[in-house]
């Protein structure tokens, strides 16, 4: 909440694509999407609450590490904890255990293994649909990705 007071962020609402509950703009604001939020949800709801934790993980990370895979990672296991602290459990998938993509989300090392985040990727669209567009992500934030590649790409001496 103090990240929130201190930064004067607004939440509001927009109609987003089925598989995103919310996003984080560059204006430093959040907006729940219209298709699963509205004024009228409850302000305890912990599918809201762990919502809004992650975007607001993805605005203190800042704009390139929020758009990587890196810090959908970092921001969807916090996400996910605290929605896991206010009821005891993961959201659940069909049956009453939580979707197995889920679970291995939450067990994966955060970290600069690009296998991992390679995992992370497919796990999230597993989880989320191919609607959400994890795979356009660079592993790493913008800058650690391009010197990446380019040591690659570099003969080495």
């Amino acid at each position: 909440m103090e990240y929130l007071r201190s930064h004067r962020t607004k939440i509001g609402f927009s109609r987003q694509s089925i598989s995103t509950g919310a996003v984080w703009f560059i204006d430093g604001n959040i907006y729940l999407n219209t298709r699963y939020y509205s004024t009228q949800t409850m302000h305890n709801d912990p599918h809201l609450l762990s919502l809004i934790v992650h975007e607001v993980r993805h605005l203190q990370q800042g704009f390139f590490t929020a758009l990587s895979v890196y810090g959908e990672l970092e921001a969807w296991q916090l996400g996910f904890r605290v929605y896991q602290s206010l009821t005891g459990h993961l959201p659940l998938g069909r049956g009453d255990n939580p979707h197995a993509a889920l679970l291995e989300i939450m067990s994966l090392p955060l970290g600069w293994d690009r296998q991992v985040l390679r995992r992370a990727q497919i796990l999230m669209q597993e989880y989320a649909g191919k609607g959400y567009r994890a795979d356009l992500l660079p592993l790493y934030p913008l800058r650690k990705e391009i010197r990446h590649r380019l040591n690659l790409n570099s003969p080495k001496t």
